[in-house]
């Protein structure tokens, strides 16, 4: 699988996003160990979850424990594998986020986050959301305290603005190594924010690069380019979704979540999937 750089860790090109494991619709437990496990078996080495992927506050940290379970039952080695979780999301159990952007909460989301992955340092931690309550550079400024600290090895934001992406690059000292925010083709209000990271030399990681959950076969009737490229290189429509957001960047990371084994694989194609300059041209046009 191709390969890209998050600060100084090599991952793989396409990562798994864990939140359809964790939230509402999800499989059994059975199911969404398979589905990491077979994530991993396709060379995946990035895997993103975060605490509020749950159904309540009764069961924050429920994306984390699943993560470090499957970690713990794979029959392979794992020390490669990059987690990625976030923190400043609550779910109160009604469907909705609250966002929670204290210096204090952050720090000790942190720590839970710790707790529910049984590790001593996070691979890298992401500020999950801008707080309207709570200045952009305190929020940030607990990541940097973390980072110091060594309770978190890499930092990012997540939900960002260019603006908001320099502040935070600023307040961790030359430190920020990736930012998590939406994109997909029906959603590319955040090109900019891509393209200033490939500029920055910071990693970009697309977030429901398909559409969300539910809707990557729609992909295809919403954007006929995308099916009739499927169509000229023999591969499904999420495949080449993937692959044209990888032909975006080289530090750009689609992160698509899976529900089902045969889902995690599909994705994980993608990586191997080359498209010309005249089909990229194409899709970004689209």
């Amino acid at each position: 699988m191709q390969q890209r750089q998050i600060g100084e860790r090599t991952v793989s090109a396409i990562g798994l996003g864990e939140m359809p494991l964790s939230i509402e619709g999800r499989p059994d437990e059975e199911q969404a160990m398979a589905t990491i496990h077979a994530s991993l078996d396709a060379g995946v080495t990035l895997i993103d979850t975060a605490d509020a992927y749950c159904l309540n506050t009764d069961e924050h940290g429920h994306g984390e424990r699943l993560v470090a379970r499957a970690l713990a039952t794979y029959g392979g080695p794992t020390d490669h594998v990059l987690v990625a979780t976030k923190g400043g999301h609550r779910r109160p159990g009604d469907g909705s986020w609250t966002v929670h952007g204290d210096p204090a909460y952050v720090k000790s989301a942190c720590e839970a986050s710790l707790k529910a992955l049984g590790v001593d340092s996070i691979g890298l931690y992401q500020y999950h959301r801008p707080d309207p309550t709570v200045p952009w550079a305190e929020s940030v400024g607990a990541v940097a305290e973390l980072l110091d600290e060594g309770k978190i090895q890499l930092a990012g934001v997540s939900n960002a603005t260019v603006a908001q992406i320099d502040e935070a690059n600023q307040v961790l000292g030359g430190r920020l190594v990736s930012v998590q925010n939406e994109f997909s083709p029906r959603f590319r209000t955040s090109e900019g924010e891509l393209e200033h990271c490939m500029k920055l030399g910071v990693a970009f990681l697309a977030w429901s690069p398909l559409g969300g959950i539910g809707n990557a076969d729609r992909v295809g009737t919403e954007y006929p380019a995308f099916a009739e490229v499927a169509a000229e290189v023999g591969a499904p429509v999420p495949e080449v979704v993937l692959a044209w957001m990888l032909a975006k960047g080289p530090l750009v990371i689609p992160i698509p979540g899976s529900s089902r084994p045969e889902t995690a694989r599909s994705s994980a194609a993608a990586a191997g999937l080359a498209l010309s300059e005249d089909q990229v041209a194409r899709l970004d046009a689209a």
